[in-house]
């Protein structure tokens, strides 16, 4: 019988010693599976990339946009309000408060356009923006009481820049009115920082209201001297004080107290000359007192009462 099968002729044979079967194969297949596994993890990283740029790309590039432009705009609208209200008599304080908000409005409105760039949904989102504004006014009712403050003292402005005031305890000269707060400069250069709550909520001494200011200087005399007498001497030292206005000083007898007689010599002045002219009268009652052989009454000790 004939047999159907090829016959499988060897045509030479290597002597020379190999390595193992399993060893050679698998060498190169290794090799090859590497390979195209860089490959394909370098291209699906390129592609990523490529696929992030072109879907983010474009909004990064509006957002960063709507931020210089929003910062350049409220700047430079903030910059006009404050010449043009020079140029038209506006007060410094009105000029200021004026650019103060249309600055916070411009980067509200950046803020709205920036989500809307992003694919939020402003609509949707203003439920949850009332309901994250209600909690934050509950947290920060302090600073949306300064706010509203801050408003207030807008609208009926009982001081402005440059006025000399004296308001929840402290005193000093207008040199901001924010909307949350107010900065006064002392006179020994401190600058103080006033809540506006505080100070719509309290009684505000504003001092440089009127051109005219009236200085006053307290004196207490003995009892042994003449009361005629008294009141003559404290009228000339009031006629010498420097300074003074045209208008007649006034000398009061203000009450018998229990250490003495007290007096109350009172000039008018400039409104900026105050403390020069209060000084001057202050010397001049002394001096005049001196001349006239009257004493300043010297607090009174009871010998036989017991010591403290």
């Amino acid at each position: 019988m004939k047999s159907h099968y090829p016959l499988l002729i060897v045509t030479s044979v290597d002597a020379t010693p190999s390595a193992p079967v399993g060893a050679t194969a698998s060498a190169p297949i290794s090799a090859a599976v590497d390979a195209m596994g860089s490959t394909i993890s370098t291209g699906s990283l390129g592609d990523d990339a490529l696929m992030f740029v072109g879907t983010y790309g474009g909004r990064m590039v509006g957002v960063l946009a709507v931020v210089a432009v929003a910062f350049l705009a409220s700047k430079w609208l903030g910059q006009l309000i404050r010449s043009s209200c020079d140029r038209g008599g506006v007060d410094a304080t009105l000029a200021h408060f004026c650019s103060k908000l249309v600055h916070w409005t411009i980067l509200l409105i950046a803020g709205i356009l920036i989500l809307n760039q992003c694919g939020v949904d402003t609509a949707s989102f203003a439920v949850v923006l009332g309901t994250v504004g209600l909690a934050i006014g509950l947290a920060f009712q302090s600073t949306l009481s300064n706010f509203a403050a801050g408003v207030m003292l807008m609208v009926f402005r009982p001081y402005k820049i440059g006025d000399a005031i004296t308001v929840a305890g402290q005193s000093g000269v207008v040199d901001e009115i924010d909307l949350f707060s107010t900065t006064l400069d002392t006179a020994d250069r401190r600058r103080i920082f006033v809540p506006n709550s505080s100070i719509f909520g309290s009684v505000i001494t504003n001092t440089s209201t009127h051109a005219i200011r009236r200085a006053d200087v307290n004196v207490r005399v003995d009892y042994r001297a003449d009361i005629d007498a008294t009141r003559s001497a404290l009228m000339g030292a009031a006629i010498a004080t420097a300074g003074r206005v045209a208008d007649d000083p006034d000398i009061g007898l203000m009450e018998l107290g229990a250490q003495g007689v007290e007096w109350q010599a009172r000039v008018w002045c400039k409104n900026s000359d105050y403390l020069a002219v209060r000084q001057a009268l202050v010397r001049e009652v002394k001096s005049a007192l001196d001349r006239a052989g009257i004493g300043i009454a010297a607090p009174w000790i009871d010998p036989g009462a017991a010591p403290r």
